[in-house]
């Protein structure tokens, strides 16, 4: 007799999901690269600031690999304090983000001015910082219940717990997925805006 292995529904939806965002920003950069041809195309060099943001990003799914390697260990001290450290990576991912949008725009590159490439970079990294929000929210929420469960045996017994490995585990994948496609989109633009 065969013997089917349960699949979890939430991450066969999660899946699902990733594929759908990865055509949004597949269809998204064709777009730029057709609309690049245009005679109103004006180039300019991408922001130094989103080689360090790429850095950060990064450097949180370095932190969030081993803090899963912590969990696995039953090391809550060093799992929360990387859990922790991710969040603040992903802070500062959205804060040099900004300070490269801030550079554009000093140069001239912001919607309201009709220059399409500026918008172009605005409304797609926009849209991956949305994302790394909701990424960002749901790494907070495991933060808050491990924080909650300090004492080793209620951390314990949280880490034992399937519903709570399998929300670590689509966080993490969540996340890598996001960091991944931020790696796509910088060596896209750091490409194209030269």
């Amino acid at each position: 007799m065969l013997k089917l292995k349960r699949r979890e529904p939430q991450e066969f939806m999660l899946w699902c999901g990733l594929l759908g965002i990865s055509f949004t920003f597949l269809i998204l950069t064709i777009v730029y690269v057709a609309r690049k041809e245009g005679a109103d195309w004006e180039n300019f060099y991408l922001p130094k600031v989103f080689g360090i943001s790429t850095f950060f990003m990064l450097a949180s799914s370095f932190t969030l690999h081993h803090a899963n390697q912590a969990f696995s260990k039953e090391d809550f001290f060093a799992f929360r304090y990387l859990i922790g450290t991710t969040l603040i990576l992903g802070v500062f991912f959205i804060i040099t983000q900004y300070v490269g949008w801030r550079e554009l725009k000093n140069k001239g590159f912001f919607f309201e001015n009709g220059k399409i490439s500026g918008s172009f970079l605005y409304v797609i990294s926009g849209l991956h910082i949305l994302h790394l929000v909701g990424g960002i929210i749901a790494l907070l929420l495991v933060f808050m219940h491990s924080i909650r469960k300090s004492r080793y045996v209620d951390a314990f017994i949280y880490a034992v717990n399937p519903p709570n490995q399998l929300r670590l585990k689509l966080v993490t994948i969540y996340w890598h997925f996001v960091d991944i496609l931020w790696l796509y989109l910088y060596f896209f633009f750091s490409y194209h805006y030269k």
